[in-house]
């Protein structure tokens, strides 16, 4: 999980950021700098715990964001959005700006086991309408994801990260001009010469195509990586966009660990995800165990490809 202090942005745009944990303690990092003891939060705080009430934490926001004067945010696991879909369904009809950062976001999250590891979450929360969902892979998207959802005045958005640790996709410095491409939802990370397929993914899975296109590369095989953290921002961009990130002439493999359905929109030639749940155990073993490694994925784009493994 990136530390979350660019909430604290949202005090330069309109509103003071109010924010909360619908789990016990503040695993979701929503504490933002100055939110004050949560204790004290009647008494000029600006993070309250919502003990494990995520609905009455969800409905909460809708009030704040209703009254007005405070951008609203609240952290839960992604799995436990179950509990509060209504009040974020709520969000989105009433078109407020209520920040969700819902956090473990994979089997990633390892031993807790399948009651906590999302599996169709992210692709359910994608359906409701006027809510705007992200998944970032590293802390430029992450921030770039904050910054678009306390610029959203008209609808929700939610924000899901990982438990693990996730890479930078380029050196800091090496950033600025990624961030306008980030901000419409699916960037090019990688474009070697003579690309004949395109991995998308999201999340904690853009380090792993990544990975993948190393191992094609030394088969000869060169293939564009697209990092894709809002679906959502993506499918609102012009016909010309979309074709410049996604050309018709690339084969598309899709990578993301969750429910390969929703993928199947882009017109994929193959999909790698999960169409089961979990298991527990640690979650790197948990991504081997169900084939989410850069061998599966590059073996992938060969079987797309027409080759055989070397």
């Amino acid at each position: 999980v990136v530390p979350l202090r660019v909430a604290d942005a949202g005090d330069e745009k309109g509103g003071s950021g109010e924010g909360g944990d619908g789990q016990s303690g503040s695993g979701q990092a929503c504490d933002g700098a100055g939110s004050g003891d949560p204790a004290a939060a009647l008494n000029g705080g600006r993070h309250n715990n919502y003990g494990d009430r995520e609905f009455a934490m969800m409905a909460a926001l809708n009030g704040l964001a209703v009254h007005g004067g405070f951008i609203p945010y609240g952290g839960t696991f992604l799995t436990f959005s179950d509990y509060g879909r209504n009040a974020i369904r709520m969000a989105s009809i009433m078109r407020q700006r209520v920040i969700h950062v819902l956090t473990h976001d994979s089997v990633g999250l390892g031993e807790d086991g399948p009651t906590h590891q999302p599996i169709e979450h992210a692709a359910s929360l994608r359906l409701i309408p006027g809510l705007t969902v992200w998944r970032p892979a590293d802390a430029l998207e992450t921030a770039v994801a904050w910054i678009v959802a306390i610029e959203t005045e008209d609808g929700p958005s939610s924000l899901l990260l990982s438990r693990q640790g996730l890479p930078a996709l380029h050196p800091p410095s090496e950033g600025a001009d990624d961030v306008a491409r980030i901000r419409r939802g699916a960037w090019v990370v990688r474009d070697p010469p003579g690309a004949r397929a395109v991995i998308m993914a999201t999340g904690s899975e853009v380090g792993l195509a990544l990975k993948a296109a190393d191992l094609l590369a030394a088969d000869a095989i060169a293939v564009r990586i697209v990092s894709m953290p809002s679906t959502s921002v993506f499918d609102r961009q012009d016909v010309a966009y979309k074709r410049q990130v996604l050309p018709d002439n690339l084969r598309r493999v899709a990578v993301e660990a969750g429910c390969t359905d929703f993928w199947w929109k882009y017109r994929c030639d193959a999909v790698v995800g999960i169409d089961r749940f979990g298991e527990s155990a640690p979650g790197p073993e948990v991504f081997e165990a169900l084939g989410l490694t850069p061998a599966n994925v590059a073996q992938t784009v060969r079987d797309v490809l027409g080759h055989r493994e070397p």
